[in-house]
């Protein structure tokens, strides 16, 4: 029973996504946020449970992965979907359909370029398989781990929703803007990037400073800027792997 504590969580992670897709599709961005934020930090801890109790698995490996492109893939590609769609028609996604006594698919009225947020979901999907049999991945990332690439994509309705102004608005709700970041985010999810991953084989600070230093500016951006710091935090994540030297 032990053993299965890992996929316990997994399982979490997997629920929290499941019910945030139903919010994110009925328009209520915020609640969908919120449970996918959920699922991620149920995400994190399955791994360290796995590791504390010594219960690494393929069948767990797999499992995570499949957790991870519901709340990590599909999560935020419907939230792009739906905030492509505000910013086209200035409310979330619609299906309506006219009355008629045969099916008329010419009768059916949808907006279909909000569609290209669904780029999320499938380059997520390919990021999560690779990464699944890259083993340059072990102790760190190559392109943007999907739960961060997921932080991104959602800090925008929270951001929206408590820390709104006429600019922010004019910004996150242009349809080229969310269409240029849907873009960026599926390549940087599958970009030959080395990212530093946040797991402390140690606790000294020589071989973990570029973590402890990213976790400190990071508390201190959420502090100061909120749900703002999101997108800054992400961004930081990536230059400091840039900038970090090379190890052996």
């Amino acid at each position: 029973m032990i053993k299965q504590i890992p996929n316990i969580i997994t399982s979490m992670n997997l629920l929290c996504g499941c019910v945030a897709v139903f919010f994110a599709v009925s328009g209520d961005l915020v609640t969908a946020s919120f449970f996918a934020f959920l699922g991620i930090f149920f995400d994190f801890f399955d791994g360290l449970a796995a590791r504390l109790l010594n219960a690494h698995s393929e069948i767990g490996l797999q499992f995570d992965s499949l957790a991870d492109m519901i709340t990590s893939g599909l999560v935020p590609s419907i939230v792009m979907v739906q905030l492509l769609s505000q910013s086209i028609t200035g409310d979330t996604l619609q299906f309506n359909y006219e009355h008629s006594s045969t099916m008329n698919w010419a009768a059916i009225k949808i907006q279909y370029l909000p569609f290209i947020g669904l780029l999320i979901a499938l380059a997520s999907a390919y990021r999560l398989a690779k990464f699944n049999v890259d083993m340059r991945q072990t102790t760190s990332f190559i392109g943007l781990p999907t739960p961060a690439n997921t932080l991104l994509i959602l800090s925008l309705p929270l951001i929206l929703a408590f820390q709104n102004s006429e600019l922010i608005t004019s910004i996150f709700l242009n349809q080229w803007f969310l269409i240029g970041l849907t873009i960026l985010s599926s390549v940087l999810l599958n970009a030959e990037i080395p990212l530093f991953g946040l797991k402390f084989k140690t606790w000294d600070f020589g071989s973990n400073r570029i973590r402890y230093i990213f976790l400190l500016l990071s508390l201190i951006a959420i502090i100061v800027l909120k749900f703002i710091a999101i997108p800054v935090v992400i961004l930081l994540y990536i230059l400091l792997s840039l900038f970090q030297k090379r190890e052996v």
